[in-house]
């Protein structure tokens, strides 16, 4: 089974903002779990990613963590 998980859910689901993993995600392809979401009504699409993709995420956000100070 397949799945998509999209953005806003797995900001939520990580417990970071939407904008850190846009931010994060940018140079990252199809072929690394990245997918965008049209609707019938919907031009601009919604960002989104298989469970690849997820874990991709995470990966991306440990080595953020990593390497990003801690905020005061």
């Amino acid at each position: 089974m397949h799945h998509v998980h999209t953005v806003d859910r797995v900001a939520r689901d990580l417990g970071v903002s939407e904008e850190l993993i846009q931010d994060l995600t940018l140079g990252l392809e199809p072929e690394d779990g990245v997918i965008w979401v049209y609707g019938a009504n919907d031009d601009d699409g919604i960002l989104a990613f298989t469970d690849e993709g997820v874990e991709e995420v995470e990966l991306l956000l440990e080595e953020y963590h990593r390497v990003s100070p801690p905020k005061a």
